[in-house]
């Protein structure tokens, strides 16, 4: 209860997705609980996952209920969410728990680094439809 305190706490002040703060509060509860190091990374995957899936689903449908959802960005989006979650499953169930562990802590340092001293520049690509472009999230204001 209290590990779903502290990563609701810190999901909400920093504004990153449940995943991110989860997997290491779980790392370190499973290491707490004695869960063996060779699945504790799969584990905590795993756990994520069964979590962050049904709120995942609750928050599209209040947000599609308020007409914030693109229909269009969802849908360009969603084989390749679904191909990655297939290709992410059966690396997660295969690669030892060092590999999970590594790519991790690239993929979530490689994004805080962005976050510390990325610029506005740093893209991996622009938006292609109208509507996408409508709604940037830049200031109008150049620096």
């Amino acid at each position: 209860m209290g590990a779903g305190v502290v990563t609701g706490l810190l999901a909400g002040l920093f504004g990153v997705g449940g995943g991110a703060v989860i997997v290491p509060v779980l790392f370190e509860v499973f290491r707490i609980l004695a869960v063996p190091d060779a699945v504790r990374m799969q584990l905590c995957i795993g756990t994520s996952l069964a979590i962050i899936v049904p709120t995942t689903v609750r928050s599209y449908r209040a947000h599609r209920a308020k007409g914030l959802v693109i229909a269009k960005v969802l849908r360009s989006w969603t084989a390749p969410a679904v191909a990655g979650v297939a290709v992410g499953s059966v690396t997660a169930a295969l690669a030892p728990g060092g590999i999970l562990k590594l790519a991790f802590v690239l993929i979530a340092g490689t994004i805080a680094a962005k976050l510390l001293v990325g610029r506005e520049d740093w893209v991996l690509a622009k938006p292609r439809c109208r509507r996408c472009r409508s709604v940037s999230f830049r200031s109008s204001a150049s620096p």
